[in-house]
């Protein structure tokens, strides 16, 4: 009996230790729990380049098209607006890097690049289109178009398989807590049991 109680003490014991170093991992996570900022603004990211990336794809739709110059030059009025929205989201995203979750800051420097290249496609297009209005069909501008949609699709691409991946992490993290609190409740029970 003695070996018995003894046991169930130990037992007892290591779950105990088991539970604090898993409140110990908790708390020590909390200092890297993702910004709700950043979700919210690469959430907002997330629908400016798929706006951006319709737009685009409209645009180099052109090349294939007889268009106007005015319809060209309307349609990248809307893409360089898009730009410069998303330029405005990825400058509060550099603000808020330093309070980021490192999966957070991963996507910071993984959309900003692709965010120059979209830009700097988009001024050499706008570039291009003021210097020779009537040369929709030249090589150089369609480049610049196909470019510009390129780049719009990988930005919306990345920034979506980021706002996923925080999606599942938070699921990750509600599913463990909740595991976390049933296990707690189920080595409790046990040994109020034995008390009887």
């Amino acid at each position: 009996m003695s070996i018995f109680v003894s046991t169930r003490a130990w037992s007892l014991t290591v779950t105990m230790l088991v539970g604090l170093v898993a409140v110990a991992t908790v708390a020590r996570s909390a200092d890297i729990v993702e910004s709700d900022q950043v979700s919210k603004v690469l959430s907002n990211a997330k629908m400016q380049a798929f706006q951006l990336k319709e737009d685009a794809t409209n645009m180099e739709a052109f090349t294939r098209l007889d268009t106007s110059w005015e319809t060209h030059r309307e349609a990248i009025e809307r893409i360089k607006d898009d730009v410069n929205a998303m330029g405005q989201l990825l400058a509060k995203l550099q603000d808020a890097r330093g309070s980021a979750a490192p999966w957070q800051q991963t996507a910071i420097d993984r959309i900003t690049p692709v965010a120059k290249e979209l830009a700097s496609n988009t001024t050499a297009a706008i570039e291009q289109l003021n210097k020779n209005p009537r040369g929709l069909k030249l090589p150089a501008y369609q480049e610049y178009l196909e470019a510009i949609c390129d780049s719009a699709s990988n930005l919306a691409a990345t920034i979506a398989d980021f706002a996923d991946y925080g999606r599942a992490s938070q699921r990750l993290t509600r599913l463990s807590e909740d595991l976390n609190r049933l296990s707690a409740k189920i080595e409790v029970q046990p040994a109020q049991e034995n008390g009887r």
